[in-house]
């Protein structure tokens, strides 16, 4: 994932589809003009290889130097994508349902964001699936929400 500048005419939230299928948001998140890629499918293939050991019995999950790796992309996506699904749930109405599950599901990757691995609940195996799961779900309210009302 590159960082660029927006192309002339773009805002924040703007968006594409690439050539994968995935969405691709440009957040400009950060100081200045500079901006930063939201690519679902990207964030969607990150979770995959974290979820994955999960989903089939006797797969092991990544070495530890990968693991740091991919808990800290998963971080960095958190970080990009919170204030997107932010964004497009403020557009929907006070009483929106799909909002007020954002807002929660928003808040919950904060609270991720928050903790720390813990060897009680599956050390840094654990807490990057964790994070992952989270990841997840924002990127099905993004989709959901960001898509019908961007």
């Amino acid at each position: 994932m590159t960082n660029g500048t927006a192309p002339p005419g773009s805002t924040h939230g703007s968006a594409e589809t690439t050539p994968g299928g995935g969405r691709l948001a440009r957040s400009t998140v950060g100081s200045g003009n500079t901006t930063h890629p939201v690519d679902i499918a990207l964030m969607r293939e990150t979770v995959e290889i974290l979820l994955a050991p999960d989903a089939a019995p006797g797969m092991l999950p990544p070495p530890a130097d990968e693991l740091a790796t991919l808990t800290e992309t998963v971080r960095r996506h958190l970080e990009l994508l919170i204030p997107e699904v932010e964004q497009a749930a403020g557009k929907l109405g006070k009483d929106s349902i799909p909002r007020y599950c954002a807002l929660a599901c928003v808040g919950e990757a904060r609270g991720k964001l928050r903790t720390d691995p813990s060897p009680r609940f599956g050390g840094n195996v654990g807490h990057a699936q964790r994070l992952a799961r989270v990841l997840n779900a924002l990127c099905d309210h993004y989709v959901k929400i960001g898509s019908d009302h961007s």
